[in-house]
């Protein structure tokens, strides 16, 4: 077992669970035929496989048919995207501008294609409301974009709400309603989350946010869609290429150690569910005092401050955040040299998006209208279900020695 006391970057990536691993590398062992084969070895891999996606499907509470496994949360993001180019004529798409780079620099590409990309700003708690959504529809408005959960911030987005203020538009104006795809890599396991709420029409999922390998993620779509990208036709032709077994029945597993399901929903009853919520309860807990003892350090501020005056859990109330991710700054202290200075004491933190950290930059801060010179001293501290309350009580008598350093 990994030793993760002083590793606080579970947002970024999640040490691997070790048995879940071996049990997936054990099983690609034994079952190393390729699972579009037609012959006996093809069809045994076959089956594995179609288990594997039965077992996610079942935690999701959604019908085998409608989950692909994909290389990882980036290409699940994707294909929503791309399959937009199949349209004959372009037309508009709404991402919130705290959209993971997955989503928001591929919208990017859709605007060189001729695409219509709007954006709807947070409000200064990072949370993008379904009243600014509501505002920035269009007529033509075909796709909306918005993650569960901030990746930086840890803001729980009302997702459900978003939904909601689709089916209404649509009712209202007798268009046909806008696709919701959501971005669940940081709220699969994380929080309560229902994926099969009515107008969410795609998610994307990602296996090593949640103690599975790298390269591989999943695919949610509640109806059927033509891909943009063609191939073998594996998936459903949804996502061609060679099946990655392994990584499918890891994240299929993983699925079922730890997503939460909304109480009422067919995966809630799950002991493995009553297990998992009894962790996020615990971390709830332990991450409310860790964030009043960052505030109590001279020069630190949680961004956002509000947070310092809500409860950290929470799944659709406004002003609500993961109890996995916080983000504060700490004053005279830039980001990356408190990374660099903690990391010599053995604790592991980031600045904020592990894909964005080399540019530098903080799209997600700077539309949440937070100062410059904050932003630029922003750290992010995520946690993971073996953080321990002493490990996370280490880090901020570490951080405060640091910013006592740093003092003027």
């Amino acid at each position: 077992m990994q030793n993760v006391s002083g590793y606080f970057d579970w947002a970024a990536t999640a040490p691997a669970d070790e048995d879940i691993i071996r049990e997936a590398t054990e099983l690609s062992l034994t079952y190393f035929a390729n699972p579009s084969s037609v012959h006996r070895a093809g069809i045994e891999a076959k089956k594995k496989l179609t288990e594997a996606r039965e077992r996610a499907a079942a935690v999701l509470g959604v019908r085998p048919d409608t989950v692909f496994f994909t290389s990882g949360g980036t290409e699940a993001d994707h294909i929503p995207l791309l399959a937009l180019l199949q349209r004959p004529s372009p037309a508009t798409v709404l991402i919130s501008e705290i959209e993971h780079p997955a989503i928001r620099e591929q919208a990017q590409m859709l605007a060189r294609c001729g695409w219509n990309i709007r954006t709807v700003k947070p409000d200064n708690r990072g949370i993008v409301t379904a009243q600014a959504v509501a505002g920035a529809l269009t007529d033509d408005t075909v796709l909306v974009c918005i993650m569960a959960v901030n990746n930086e911030t840890g803001a729980v987005q009302p997702v459900y709400r978003i939904a909601d203020v689709l089916a209404a538009r649509a009712a209202e104006t007798g268009k046909r309603r806008a696709k919701l795809h959501v971005d669940c890599v940081q709220a699969a396991g994380k929080i309560p989350f229902n994926v099969s709420y009515k107008g969410i029409d795609s998610a994307a999922f990602s296996a090593h946010k949640i103690g599975g390998p790298r390269g591989i993620g999943a695919l949610y779509l509640a109806q059927r869609l033509e891909p943009f990208l063609r191939g073998g036709g594996q998936e459903q032709g949804i996502r061609s290429g060679t099946e990655n077994l392994a990584g499918a029945w890891a994240l299929s597993r993983c699925m079922e150690r730890y997503y939460l399901c909304e109480p009422g929903t067919s995966g809630a009853k799950r002991p493995e569910n009553a297990a998992a919520l009894e962790r996020y309860d615990a971390q709830c807990e332990y991450t409310s005092a860790f964030v009043t003892a960052l505030s109590a350090i001279p020069g630190c501020s949680i961004v956002p401050e509000c947070r310092e005056r809500k409860p950290a859990g929470g799944t659709e109330n406004d002003g609500c955040y993961s109890p996995w991710v916080v983000q504060a700054s700490f004053k005279n202290v830039p980001g990356e040299v408190m990374v660099r200075a903690l990391a010599e004491k053995d604790f592991y933190i980031s600045t904020g998006s592990a894909c964005s950290a080399r540019k530098m930059s903080r799209p997600i801060l700077e539309a949440m209208g937070v100062p410059k010179a904050q932003a630029a001293n922003a750290v992010r501290f995520s946690f993971g279900t073996r953080t321990r309350q002493a490990d996370m009580d280490a880090l901020v008598d570490a951080a405060a020695e640091i910013a006592r350093r740093f003092a003027k």
